[in-house]
């Protein structure tokens, strides 16, 4: 039986997470209800520590401090890599290392289109993350298509192709990242075993959504070269250095984590480190050269544009996790999980990717991660079946419901897309993607290795 203490741990934390779910109705920012959750769980978890933990030669007081450390430098791994990564593409965004994409989608054919969108999305996405790269084909979408009722297909399949590209890159998605952090999957592994199945998951809702669409494109007056280029003061070559650098960076970070054993974060502040160099270096050269010069683009400056409440956000949800963990919930859960599924990992996995399109799949992952010890062989080695359907059903499951990631919020709020509307059209879609996905995947598994 639980004790009164776990159950009333439990409730906070359950309450929390409705809070964050209803954060369009109740108006408060999920971050600030995560910080709540992590400080307050751990709070209830010192009116009794004695029960969870057994006191070293400090006292029980230096045993509670030692577990939170423990879990908040695990936590940090993902924060600094995160902040790592949403820097670098940052500076990549604001010297306009991204207006290639614009050049690369112009066509009049709507089903060419679809599909080059589609490519572009799953390819940015494994490199950059699903959250960017949906922001940033949302914006060229609205240039290149103006009428709504079509716009609204092309930006379905940006999130559907987001979220399936993140699936199979270790830096793609914050769930990848995760697992990736914890050394329960591989940069060659999750790539080589999981790329199938995302791509499957990206490919059968094209072929689906292109029978929507016929004929030609009308051109859109807006889609026309921006001044972006005008007003930024680097060189075309300059411009090309950074983009390489800074993309070229991200898909060495996998590399250097192989080549050195350090972990992802080391990696990624490497990159920063460097793309930050070369970017004053540029400056100080113009400085040198005329007086008047627009430093807002400086990555001193771009810090400030980093996204502190999703960072938070993760910190909070993740040190709140972190308490389930001590208190021993987890690990019962991922146990009475096995034995009402009969230690299927499709049927367990396949059902934490539903449940990832309902719920932020964060937390989800984070508490698998808790739940199921590494072990040396089977399913839950590392690389093993478990952990890498749990990266692809977290990451693919998420587009079921146009809440059920970042890419589809962001997405819904710039396309004022209706929870309804993506409902009736694309969620039984999505749905058939992520069924051809861990279909593909269980055939390689057993036919080929």
């Amino acid at each position: 039986m639980m004790s009164t203490l776990t159950l009333a741990i439990i409730a906070l934390f359950v309450f929390g997470y409705l809070l964050i779910a209803l954060e369009s109705f109740v108006k408060i920012d999920k971050a600030a209800i995560a910080l709540l959750m992590f400080v307050l769980c751990w709070t209830l978890f010192m009116v009794h520590p004695e029960s969870y933990l057994t006191a070293g030669s400090g006292g029980i007081a230096a045993s509670v401090s030692a577990a939170i450390e423990h879990h908040l430098g695990s936590t940090s791994t993902t924060l600094f890599f995160l902040m790592g990564a949403m820097t670098i593409v940052e500076i990549v965004d604001q010297n306009g290392g991204f207006n290639w994409v614009r050049d690369v989608m112009k066509t009049r054919s709507k089903r060419k289109l679809l599909w080059r969108i589609a490519c572009i999305t799953f390819i940015l996405s494994a490199i950059l993350d699903n959250l960017t790269t949906s922001i940033v084909m949302v914006m060229i979408l609205r240039k290149l298509i103006p009428d709504r009722p079509h716009r609204l297909i092309y930006a379905s399949m940006v999130i559907i192709a987001a979220n399936a590209g993140g699936a199979f890159s270790p830096i793609g998605d914050v769930t990848t990242i995760m697992l990736w952090n914890k050394g329960v999957i591989t940069a060659p592994g999750v790539i080589s075993e999981i790329f199938v199945p995302s791509l499957l998951a990206m490919m059968v809702p094209a072929l689906i959504l292109q029978q929507r669409l016929k004929g030609k494109l009308e051109v859109s007056e807006e889609f026309k070269e921006e001044n972006a280029d005008h007003d930024n003061p680097f060189t075309r070559n300059q411009r090309k250095a950074i983009f390489f650098l800074g993309v070229g960076g991200l898909i060495f970070v996998p590399i250097f984590k192989a080549l050195t054993g350090l972990p992802p974060f080391v990696g990624i502040l490497l990159v920063l480190g460097v793309l930050w160099t070369v970017t004053e270096t540029f400056y100080h050269h113009l400085i040198k050269e005329e007086d008047r010069i627009d430093t807002s683009k400086r990555v001193g400056d771009l810090l400030s544009r980093i996204d502190m409440p999703t960072i938070l956000f993760f910190l909070g949800i993740l040190m709140a996790v972190a308490c389930l963990e001590q208190i021993g919930v987890l690990t019962a859960l991922g146990e009475g999980l096995h034995e009402v599924f009969h230690g299927n990992n499709y049927l367990v996995t396949g059902v934490i990717g539903v449940l990832s399109s309902i719920v932020d799949n964060v937390p989800l992952v984070a508490g698998c991660m808790g739940m199921y010890p590494v072990t040396p062989t089977g399913d839950m080695a590392i690389d093993g079946i478990f952990w890498q359907l749990l990266a692809y059903c977290a990451g693919v499951g998420g587009s079921m419901l146009i809440i059920g990631s970042a890419a589809g919020v962001v997405v819904m709020g710039s396309e004022k897309i209706s929870f309804g509307w993506y409902l009736r059209h694309v969620s039984w879609i999505a749905f058939i993607g992520y069924l051809a996905g861990i279909c593909s995947y269980w055939a390689i598994r057993t036919f080929i290795g």
